[in-house]
C-alpha cells in the first residue's frame, strides 16, 4: 500500500523556506511534488527539502530533485534510508545533501 504524499511549507529559521514532505515519491506524485517545490523556490530564497519522512523515493522523485538543483541553491535533509540512492544518482553533487 503506498503511503499517501504529504507537502507542508514553512519559513526557515535563516529566512529560506523548508519543505517537509511525507510518505512515497514516485511516478504518480511527482509532480505535485515538483510543483510545490517550483512554489517555494519562486520565493527567490533557497529552499531546504526536509525528506525525513519520505519511505520511499524513485527515479521520478529523483528527477524532479535533478531538474531544480542545477539552477537553485537547495538543500536535502534526508533520513538514512535516502542516502544511498541521493549520493548513487548523484544528487549529492549538484545539492547540498545532510544525512538524519
Amino acid at each position: 500500500m503506498t503511503t499517501a504524499l504529504t507537502l507542508v511549507s514553512d519559513p526557515g529559521d535563516d529566512g529560506d523556506r523548508v519543505l517537509s514532505v511525507t510518505g512515497e515519491i514516485d511516478m504518480s506524485n511527482a509532480a505535485e511534488f515538483g510543483a510545490a517545490l517550483d512554489r517555494e523556490l519562486a520565493a527567490g530564497t533557497g529552499v531546504t527539502v526536509d525528506l525525513t519522512g519520505v519511505t520511499y523515493l524513485d527515479s521520478a522523485g529523483i528527477a524532479v530533485l535533478f531538474d531544480r538543483a542545477g539552477e537553485h541553491d537547495l538543500r536535502l535533509l534526508a533520513p538514512r534510508l535516502l542516502d544511498r540512492v541521493l549520493r548513487v544518482s548523484g544528487l549529492a553533487r549538484v545539492a547540498k545533501v545532510m544525512i538524519r
